[in-house]
């Protein structure tokens, strides 16, 4: 049974099915745990300046990227904490889902960032390549 549970989440729909794969995995695991992780990469955060201006907007706004996560998790009465790192989100989710002991990370398929996708190769795919525990990718 998986206890410690990495999901990587930007807020798009297919990170929400990922929370609700989740809910299902530890449902009646009372001593499962789960990390929500949020990279912000550099477009993001230009974005999230643009559009919000102030450091309480900013932080708002992020929030919200998490709220249906939080629900879905909440709802089901599960313990989790929230991470949020900045970086390239494919390298970064690597590295700390590699540098701490969980035992699957769980991932959408597609996030919010297409363009980003297309170009350089799915952040989930270079997640499952190269993370050391099993890795769940969610439709």
């Amino acid at each position: 049974m998986f206890t410690q549970i990495l999901l990587a989440s930007d807020g798009s729909d297919h990170a929400i099915r990922a929370a609700e794969k989740v809910s299902m995995i530890v449902n009646g695991n009372e001593s499962a745990k789960v990390t929500v992780l949020y990279v912000i990469d550099g477009a993001t955060s230009k974005s999230d300046v643009l559009s919000q201006g102030s450091k309480e907007g900013i932080e708002e706004k992020r929030k919200q990227r998490l709220h249906h996560t939080e629900a879905i998790l909440q709802e089901q009465g599960i313990t989790y904490d929230i991470k949020v790192l900045r970086g390239e989100p494919g390298p970064t989710i690597v590295q700390y889902a590699n540098e701490n002991p969980y035992d699957l990370v769980v991932i959408g398929s597609r996030g919010l960032n297409t363009f980003q996708e297309m170009v350089l190769g799915s952040v989930s795919h270079k997640v499952a390549k190269r993370v050391q525990c099993p890795v769940m990718i969610v439709k």
